[in-house]
Order: structure tokens, then C-alpha cells, then sequence
């Protein structure tokens, strides 16, 4: 038998068999309830540091986005500060659309003619305007779409059912 101080009551007549067999089931089942307990405690420490993992990851993926965005937006203003046209002074007034409200900037005629035929666009500058030549503007195109204003096509796709094909609009229409 396994047990000796069992063995010693087994023959002292104290228990008998069943009463021994009954307390060797129940050490049994405490061993394996333990170990279970064990078990389960070790499942929900490794779901825990797995859901520890996914979570760290996900905000290491948020941050580098973030890095990202601001390296963007920083290439971004570089190239505008490196490449922004001066338009001190400017006198003619150029109207655009930017968020389906109507902007005005003061511009020299020449620019306004280059923007109209888009060898030059209109970019956002931190709160104000900036006009850019076309290469730089598709650049910045390349990194941030919402950057660019203005960025007019140099050829104009024609409508063939237009009526109005045959008149020409003037490029220094005021609105």
C-alpha cells in the first residue's frame, strides 16, 4: 500500500478498506483539482500576456502612423517653403474653391495665367495659401492629396455635346 500511517490504522481496526479507498479517491481528486486550478491560472496568465502583446502592438502601430504623418507633413512644408512663389505683389485677386468655400489670394497677372494653363497650383501652407510650380505640387500630391488646392490640368478634356464648345471663356474672368 502507499500509505503507511493508512496501513497502521487499516490494521488497528480504526478504518476499514472502503473508508481507506474513499480517502485515497478524495487525495486524488484534490491532486487533480490543484492541478487544474494550476492549469487554468496558467492559461489566463498567457491569455493575459497575449492580450498585453496585441495591445502593445497595436499602439507601436499607432504611433509609427503618427511618426509618419508628422515626417509627411513636415517633407511637405519643406517642399512649399523651399518652392512657394512670392506673391508680395500681387494685385489681382484669383478665386478657388478649398472645402466648398470660395478663397481668395492677391496675384500678379503672369501667375494667374500660369495657374489658369497649370504650370502653377495653389497649396495649403499651414493656415494661409502658397502657389508652387506644377512638379513640385505633384510631389506633393504624392504624399498628401488634401495639400493641394488648385492644380488646374493643361489640357482641358472637351465635351462633345457641349453647346458651348465653340465659345471660349476668357482666363481673366472676375467673379
Amino acid at each position: 500500500m502507499g500509505n503507511p500511517f493508512q496501513d497502521q490504522l487499516l490494521k488497528a481496526g480504526l478504518v476499514n478498506k472502503q473508508q481507506v479507498k474513499q480517502a485515497r479517491t478524495q487525495q486524488k481528486k484534490k491532486a487533480r483539482q490543484q492541478t487544474d486550478e494550476v492549469d487554468e491560472i496558467k492559461q489566463q496568465a498567457e491569455l493575459a500576456r497575449q492580450e498585453k502583446i496585441d495591445r502593445d502592438r497595436v499602439l507601436n502601430r499607432k504611433k509609427q502612423e503618427e511618426e509618419q504623418q508628422r515626417q509627411i507633413a513636415a517633407q511637405i512644408r519643406q517642399l512649399i517653403d523651399m518652392n512657394r512663389l512670392d506673391m508680395a505683389e500681387g494685385e489681382v485677386a484669383y478665386h478657388f474653391e478649398d472645402d466648398k468655400v470660395v478663397k481668395r489670394i492677391l496675384v500678379t497677372d503672369l501667375i494667374q495665367k500660369k495657374i489658369v494653363n497649370g504650370t502653377l497650383a495653389i497649396v495649403r501652407h499651414d493656415e494661409h495659401y502658397a502657389v508652387v510650380p506644377r512638379p513640385v505640387a505633384d510631389k506633393i500630391l504624392l504624399r498628401d492629396a488634401r495639400s493641394v488646392v488648385v492644380c488646374n490640368d493643361k489640357e482641358q478634356a472637351v465635351d462633345e455635346d457641349d453647346p458651348y464648345a465653340d465659345y471660349q471663356i476668357p482666363d481673366d474672368l472676375m467673379w
